[in-house]
């Protein structure tokens, strides 16, 4: 067994430094734009809640969890219980915090093991809208389990797209790992069949399934995807194990909008969310959360093969804030 998503032994140390850097640009938007709220010991007011609203909602959190961060400062203010901006910012970020750590708990934020007999391959599927950042976070996904000493094979499942197959044989070799692949256009489930058998006669310890972003519509998408999982389910009971849905942080609540529609046709297991040093607005995290219960899993922090961060949601709190 071992632990996939849960705290690694091997210690992030340079977490915290690595999230500040990737969520800068909405820490500045949230962070200071509370600061700046309350210079010069503001009283509280429908015109001062209005510029806290409004920067809540600039950072993506979403309409719900603004509503639940400023009905609880409301509170807490008219009985002055919070008494500087200091106590304010501790306020919101408790809110996060708390929310973020219910969706891990709903959706299993444990550590994870193998697969359900301990001995098979575990079955990672890929899923997300072209241009997330599928390939690349698949390629990054693989240099972490290896670094971890785990045997990791790749599965090459997107045959529609062009140049899909030769982007992830170039992440398999940089990786040094094994890719299973047929031509293009071949039959997805049955480049799947072929992965998950191969991963399972060598005794790896995971296959990772990158799929298609988009077909002709979105029904014929999402009926390929549950074919590639009953297939992968024939060869091992269970399987995929964990389908994790890629999302660009640069989309916000349109990434919203995806992970509701791959969320209920193909039963998303967490979220990888990528760029999230390019926006402002990196409160989409909390929003997923909220909306949709769903943990987030890894964050990519920047373009390099190690850029691929666990989540943890009070070091995501405390990089907005800190």
């Amino acid at each position: 067994m071992f632990s996939l998503f849960g705290k690694s032994e091997r210690q992030e140390a340079s977490l915290l430094k690595r999230l500040k850097e990737s969520v800068s640009k909405t820490r500045a938007a949230l962070s200071t734009k509370v600061e700046e709220i309350f210079r010069g010991e503001r009283r509280i007011d429908p015109a001062l809640l209005k510029e806290l609203e409004n920067a809540l909602l600039a950072s993506d959190l979403g309409v719900h969890t603004t509503r639940e961060i400023l009905e609880a400062v409301r509170e807490k203010m008219t009985r002055a219980a919070l008494a500087d901006v200091r106590q304010v910012k501790q306020e919101i970020k408790t809110r996060i915090i708390a929310i973020l750590s219910t969706a891990s708990g709903e959706r299993g934020g444990a550590p994870l093991a193998v697969a359900s007999n301990g001995e098979a391959p575990r079955v990672i599927f890929i899923v997300g809208v072209n241009g997330a950042g599928k390939t690349t976070s698949i390629g990054k996904l693989a240099n972490r389990m290896r670094l971890d000493g785990l045997s990791v094979l790749l599965c090459a499942a997107d045959t529609f797209r062009a140049a899909a197959v030769e982007q992830l044989e170039i992440w398999a070799r940089r990786n040094g790992i094994e890719i299973i692949k047929q031509k293009s256009g071949a039959d997805p489930a049955a480049v799947v069949y072929d992965a998950v058998a191969a991963a399972k006669s060598r005794s790896a310890d995971a296959v990772i399934v990158d799929t298609a972003g988009r077909l002709h519509t979105k029904s014929n998408l999402m009926a390929e995807l549950e074919k590639m999982k009953r297939t992968a389910a024939k060869v091992v009971p269970g399987a995929p194990h964990d389908v994790l849905l890629v999302l660009d942080a640069t989309t916000g609540q349109n990434g919203l909008a995806q992970a509701r529609e791959f969320t209920s046709t193909v039963g998303v297991t967490g979220i990888i969310l990528t760029k999230l040093d390019g926006t402002a607005k990196g409160g989409i995290v909390v929003a997923i959360a909220r909306e949709l219960g769903l943990p987030i899993r890894f964050v990519g922090t920047g373009e390099k093969i190690g850029d691929l961060v666990p989540f943890d949601a009070e070091t995501y709190a405390n990089s907005l804030f800190d």
